[in-house]
C-alpha cells in the first residue's frame, strides 16, 4: 500500500500532535453534489452504485476533489449487512430504506445467518480495495457499518420509524429473542468491518443512529453492550498502523463516560452535547468527532465561520478533535456553504495547535 501523505486525521484520533483540526463530514459522498447526482443516475439506481466498485470509488472521491477534507469514507449504506442475510433492501422514493421481509418471531431469529462478508458483501471489499488504491495515500479511508441496535431497528421495523414499536416490543416483551438477534448481528458486524480493514480500510467508525431512542438502562444493554463486543473483536493493528476505531450514538450525550470504556479511540458528538463538557468530562480518554448541526449550512459563510470558532474555542487548545458534523450532511445543503465550512476549519484550527 502506498505511503499515507496526509495522516493528520489518524493522528488526531489517537490524541498525537497535529498542525491543525482534521475534518471530514459524514454523508461527504451525496446528493448535495451536482457530480454525485450525475454518479447515480449513470448507475441507476442507490444500491446499483453501492454494488459497483468503479461508480462508488468515483463518489467517494467527488468531495475530495472539491474540499480540503483529511479522510475518505467508503461510499456504502448501513443497511448492507440485513440486506445481505436477505431481507430484501430497497429504496422508496421519499420514505427511505425498506425491507421486503421483516424478523418479528423467535423462529425469525432462529433463522437468521451470520454474514460471511467475503462471499456475501464482496462487492463492499472490492470498493474498499479501489478505493485504497485510487486515494493512493492521499488521505485515509474509514470504513463502517450500523450498529446492532440501529440494523435490529430496521430489520424488526421493515423500515425507519418514529416510535420503534415492534423493535421495542421484542425489546421488552421478549429480551431473550433480542439478544439473540443483536448478538448474531454483533458477530456479523465485527466480521463485516475486520474484512473491510483488510481490504484496506484505516479507521472504522460504527454509527449508532438510533440509540438515542433507548431508555437510560436500555441503551446500555441493548446497544452499547453490542457495539463494545465489536470493538472487543476488531483487529486493531494492520499494515503497521493502530486502526482507530470511533463510535457515533446519535443523542448519547448521557451515555459518554460509559462509551469511553468501552476501549473505542474516539466517539462521535452529535450537535446537542456542549463539546466543552465532552472533553472535560471524557477527553483523557478518547478523541472527540463532531459536532456542528448540518442546519447551519443553511446560514451566510460567515456565520458559518463564527460557528465553527465556537466550537474550537469550545473543544479549546491541543490535540483529539476531529471536526465534523454532529450527524450527516442534508441533501439540501449549498456545496458552496459546505466549502466555506471545511475552509473556515483548515484556517481556524492551526492556532489551537500552537
Amino acid at each position: 500500500m502506498s505511503e499515507l501523505k496526509n495522516d493528520r486525521f489518524l493522528r488526531a484520533l489517537m490524541r498525537q500532535p497535529v498542525d491543525r483540526t482534521p475534518i471530514w463530514m459524514m454523508r461527504q459522498a451525496g446528493r448535495y453534489l451536482p457530480e454525485y447526482r450525475a454518479s447515480r443516475s449513470q448507475a441507476g439506481d442507490f444500491m446499483s452504485l453501492c454494488k459497483n466498485a468503479d461508480l462508488a470509488c468515483e463518489v467517494t472521491i467527488q468531495p475530495l476533489d472539491r474540499f480540503p477534507l483529511d479522510a475518505a469514507i467508503l461510499f456504502s449504506d448501513i443497511l448492507t449487512i440485513p440486506d445481505a442475510l436477505g431481507l430484501g433492501l430497497y429504496f422508496e422514493t421519499g420514505e427511505g430504506p425498506r425491507f421486503k421481509k421483516t424478523i418479528r418471531t423467535e423462529q425469525d431469529v432462529a433463522n437468521l445467518g451470520i454474514v460471511n462478508t467475503e462471499t456475501d458483501l464482496d462487492y463492499v471489499l472490492k470498493a474498499v480495495s479501489t478505493i485504497r488504491h485510487e486515494l493512493n495515500g492521499r488521505v485515509p479511508l474509514i470504513g463502517f457499518s450500523g450498529s446492532p441496535w440501529t440494523l435490529a431497528t430496521y430489520m424488526v421495523e421493515g423500515g425507519s420509524s418514529k416510535d420503534f414499536r415492534h423493535a421495542k416490543a421484542m425489546l421488552y416483551g421478549q429480551p431473550d429473542v433480542m439478544h439473540e438477534l443483536l448478538h448474531k448481528l454483533a458477530l456479523s458486524v465485527t466480521d463485516y468491518l475486520n474484512k473491510q480493514i483488510l481490504a484496506g480500510a484505516q479507521a472504522v467508525q460504527i454509527f449508532d443512529t438510533w440509540g438515542g431512542a433507548l431508555a437510560h438502562n436500555a441503551y446500555l444493554e441493548f446497544s452499547l453492550k453490542y457495539m463494545k463486543q465489536i470493538v472487543d473483536g476488531l483487529i486493531r493493528d494492520h499494515d503497521g498502523r493502530r486502526v482507530p476505531v470511533i463510535l457515533f450514538t446519535k443523542g448519547a450525550g448521557q451515555w459518554l463516560e460509559a462509551m469511553a470504556d468501552t476501549g473505542a479511540d474516539a466517539l462521535g458528538l452529535d450537535w446537542t452535547t456542549d463539546i466543552a463538557d465532552a472533553r472535560r468530562r471524557i477527553g483523557d480518554k478518547v478523541a472527540l468527532q463532531g459536532n456542528m448541526d448540518p442546519s447551519v449550512l443553511y446560514a451566510s459563510p460567515a456565520n458559518i465561520r463564527a460557528e465553527v470558532k465556537r466550537i474550537l474555542d469550545g473543544y479549546g487548545q491541543g490535540t483529539g478533535h476531529i471536526f465534523n458534523l454532529g450527524h450527516g450532511i442534508h441533501q439540501f445543503a449549498d456545496p458552496e456553504h459546505a466549502k466555506a465550512f471545511v475552509e473556515a476549519v483548515v484556517e481556524l484550527s492551526p492556532e489551537y495547535h500552537r
